[in-house]
């Protein structure tokens, strides 16, 4: 499996890609809007019309696209992967999207001759860079154990969750996990700040306790340094959290921190803010307290 057709070279996607294409892969893509990165380019990816051309030349197809309608188009839509799907083709979905769609396209796509592996990633850019994401895989074995190898070159820590649509299950959950989180680094370094302790020397201290996390590593730095280009998009956790919350209605669940969550990014929107990194939730909480961090 020499051949891989990569559609999608976003923040993740393009050192994703990058790594494929050391590790001796061929990489074919498509141009959305805009020429491939030239750090790409200068590896040797190639470029094809649209994805029926990618599926057409390559042994295996990655999408790593925003969201399930994306997907969809990708796979689906006029001149899609579908089209040029040889029997046998492994398809990798390695995007955020809804399980119950995911279950659907995995049947689509075996009717159709292929393999289907849904593999949502965690680990954000500064995973995708360093080649250690976490990779959730929803597959048959067959399919996982095919795909594992390819998953190798781009994550540290790859695990097959269950059947066709359980990797996308497994990473809703984990966004639940990290906006809480985020949430939670956010309101504690807020409380400090406006109680007027060294926000710096407050993180430094947790870090040392039963509250150390990455996220209050790395988005704790974020908040105190007020870094808050991307990352992780705020539309794009968006995203993922209304898959949680219409997921839980389906499931007749409360999810009640999600809720609350998914409001102070929707207040961050409100002020412009969908494209800050997900730490960016801190500056809600700013506005409600009157209180800038670090002020």
């Amino acid at each position: 499996m020499s051949k891989i057709g990569f559609i999608g070279l976003g923040i993740m996607g393009r050192p994703m890609a990058g790594h494929l294409l050391d590790a001796g892969y061929e990489i074919i893509t498509v141009e959305h809007g805009s020429a491939i990165p030239r750090e790409l380019a200068d590896k040797g990816a190639r470029v094809a019309a649209n994805p029926k051309a990618v599926a057409e030349q390559a042994e295996v197809v990655i999408t790593m696209v925003p969201d399930t309608p994306d997907v969809e188009l990708v796979l689906f839509g006029e001149h899609g992967v579908v089209e040029g799907l040889k029997p046998g083709t492994l398809v990798i979905d390695m995007s955020s999207i809804a399980p119950i769609a995911t279950q659907g396209f995995a049947k689509r796509i075996h009717e159709a001759g292929g393999e289907y592996v849904d593999a949502p990633v965690s680990g954000g850019e500064g995973g995708a860079i360093n080649a250690a994401l976490t990779i959730m895989v929803g597959a048959t074995q067959e399919g996982f154990e095919r795909a594992r190898p390819i998953l190798e070159v781009m994550g540290k820590t790859i695990t097959h969750i269950g059947g066709h649509g359980a990797g996308q299950t497994c990473k809703v959950a984990n966004q639940i996990v990290v906006a809480l989180t985020i949430e939670a680094v956010a309101e504690g370094l807020l409380f400090a700040s406006k109680a007027g302790a060294d926000v710096a020397k407050v993180r430094e201290s947790l870090l040392g306790g039963l509250a150390q996390s990455k996220i209050l590593d790395v988005h704790g730095e974020r908040m105190i340094k007020r870094t808050f280009d991307p990352g992780f998009k705020i539309k794009l956790h968006q995203k993922d959290l209304n898959l949680a919350l219409e997921g839980a209605r389906s499931l007749n669940l409360a999810l009640p921190g999600t809720a609350n969550a998914q409001q102070l990014f929707q207040a961050c929107v409100a002020h412009g803010g969908e494209n800050w990194d997900h730490a960016g939730i801190l500056r809600a909480l700013e506005a409600l307290a009157d209180h800038e961090v670090g002020s």
